[in-house]
């Protein structure tokens, strides 16, 4: 792990790394499990991931958590989810105000369940004033659905004769205060966007990794930094 990490150019570290964590249920049928111990499982991963950040100084992790498609899976498995999230914030939270993380939204909170809410209110709350690293939980989130709540927010503030702008978009953005996302990493080699960050990753590099959710490790870490960092960003330009 020393040798990797050693091949990675402190200097050059992304600023906003977004992670599409993908495998929870077939990590568990390979394993014979009920799919909640995947995403179980896979919920480890996340605190990982907020260690190995830390150490990198990554300055913002955004986690799909949960998409507004998601609703489409069955209803047990939607309320196991909203379950391992209670049990996810009621545990972790301590321990990302001890590290020092400062927990965002991005999503809608209509239709999530209250005890959901509260628990996500809560822990931004409880959060504000942290500055070691943003954990971004994009839950009961949609890209496609967060730009048009965005053109809307602005709808209602418009002026006469009013242009939209990209600034004007970006404000009422979910994730408005964020870095841009630099990285975008989706685990289980799936070739996908799935409607993530899709205005937010406009200029960030895509890296798809084989690996399920619940295995992803420092290892990948580190080599998807690495591989971003051979990257040349251009931005449009030559």
């Amino acid at each position: 792990m020393e040798k990797l990490l050693s091949r990675i150019d402190r200097n050059r570290i992304p600023s906003h790394v977004a992670v599409i964590m993908d495998g929870n249920g077939r990590w568990a049928r390979k394993k014979n499990m009920e799919r909640i111990e995947g995403h179980r499982a896979g919920s480890l991963s996340i605190e990982r991931l907020m260690d190995d950040a830390l150490d990198l100084k990554i300055k913002c992790v955004s986690f799909y958590a949960f998409s507004t498609e998601n609703w489409s899976r069955p209803a047990a498995e939607v309320n196991g989810l909203w379950n391992l999230m209670i049990e996810f914030f009621d545990k972790k939270l301590p321990i990302m105000i001890e590290k020092g993380a400062k927990v965002h939204h991005s999503g809608t909170m209509k239709k999530l369940p209250k005890n959901v809410r509260t628990r996500i209110e809560h822990a931004v709350e409880s959060t504000k004033k942290n500055n070691k690293i943003i954990l971004n939980f994009c839950l009961n989130y949609g890209s496609q659905q967060e730009i048009t709540d965005s053109v809307n927010k602005w709808i209602e503030t418009r002026k006469e004769n009013e242009k939209i702008t990209i600034a004007k978009i970006e404000r009422n953005l979910y994730t408005n205060g964020l870095p841009p996302v630099d990285l975008m990493i989706r685990t289980s080699g799936e070739y996908r966007l799935s409607n993530f960050l899709l205005w937010q990753i406009a200029y960030a590099e895509l890296i798809f990794v084989d690996v399920l959710w619940p295995d992803f490790g420092k290892k990948d870490l580190y080599n998807a930094v690495i591989e971003y960092q051979k990257r040349d960003r251009r931005y449009g330009g030559i």
